[in-house]
């Protein structure tokens, strides 16, 4: 990966000119559509939408550092991602005097280590470091601290954030250490366009269930999300990402199949996130991201489906 950035594809610089101007056009539109709401329901519908643009252009300069100064810098992103995600889900899951020592190597050891190991290109043991090793020897430290109440529970709530705030979302920047064919820094191009796809397809399923939406899926997980606004929504990011196969190892149609993928998997992630921490009696992972909640509350969707595009691409793509 040393190499990975040696110039910066053209492409690159086009989809984020684009997303610039979209994100552009999108603020105009929310200014315009502010001065004119004329009822309270609308004006909070209003406020939100606005709320969730300013998010983006944050997100989206964040981003675009990281790209730009390379995969350490990405790989750093990442990292803190993981480490916010999994302080959320902990703030939000009970724990006792007897945790704190795997909490500790949690934040402090097993994070840091998951990062380098992608960044040094070890795959063989970044795939099974957290789902065996971890997973193993975590809850045998609680275990000698002899503080046995409610330990299954626990331990199950500190394994299962392990695995999707770490584990998972890691697979996204692992996409960089993938041998895959053409230059090393369309790695990034890819990871660029999971990122797309899956924010894409919250948008368009937001929007799509604002505009359309009348049949719940889940009503007491996500009242949100609609039929409507999933198939709709889910079309469009589709279509998007099979417009982009340009950027990536695959044809137009096989872009469009991976997308719907991602489209999939993204649902799922927020929907069984959203059923986690309703069952903890709260509405959003966090506040740190104004109109969008927590750090988890915006990595849910990709937390499901960084891996199985990781290994889809391992599997069909990489050399």
């Amino acid at each position: 990966m040393s190499h990975w950035f040696d110039g910066i594809p053209h492409e690159f610089l086009w989809l984020f000119g684009s997303l610039i101007g979209l994100l552009g056009l999108a603020s105009l539109t929310g200014a315009l559509l502010a001065r004119r709401r004329n009822d309270a329901k609308k004006a909070e519908s209003i406020e939100n939408l606005n709320a969730r643009i300013n998010a983006w252009w944050v997100m989206v300069a964040i981003l675009a550092v990281a790209f730009l100064t390379g995969p350490t810098m990405t790989l750093v992103l990442f990292a803190f991602a993981s480490f916010f995600a999994l302080r959320e889900f902990i703030t939000l899951t009970p724990s006792r005097v007897g945790d704190h020592l795997s909490l500790f190597l949690s934040f402090f050891v097993i994070i840091p280590a998951q990062y380098v190991l992608i960044g040094t290109g070890q795959y063989g043991i970044f795939a099974i470091f957290i789902p065996v090793y971890a997973f193993l020897l975590l809850p045998s430290i609680t275990a000698m601290r002899s503080d046995i109440e409610d330990f299954l529970s626990r331990s199950a709530k500190q394994q299962w954030a392990l695995m999707v705030t770490v584990y998972c979302l890691s697979h996204a920047p692992a996409l960089l250490m993938l041998p895959l064919p053409g230059a090393p820094e369309r790695n990034a191009l890819l990871l660029f366009y999971l990122l797309l796809v899956v924010q894409m397809s919250d948008v368009m399923q937001y929007v799509f269930g604002k505009l359309f939406g009348k049949t719940k899926i889940a009503p007491l997980v996500s009242p949100s999300k609609t039929v409507e606004g999933f198939v709709g929504g889910g079309l469009a990011a589709t279509a998007i990402g099979g417009a982009m196969w340009w950027i990536t190892p695959f044809t137009p149609l096989q872009s469009a199949a991976i997308a719907a993928i991602i489209v999939v998997m993204g649902f799922l992630g927020g929907l069984t996130l959203s059923a986690v921490k309703r069952s903890l009696g709260a509405k959003d992972w966090g506040v740190m991201i104004e109109g969008h909640g927590g750090m988890l509350d915006r990595t849910d969707s990709i937390c499901f489906a960084a891996p199985v595009f990781f290994h889809v691409v391992r599997w069909f793509y990489a050399s």
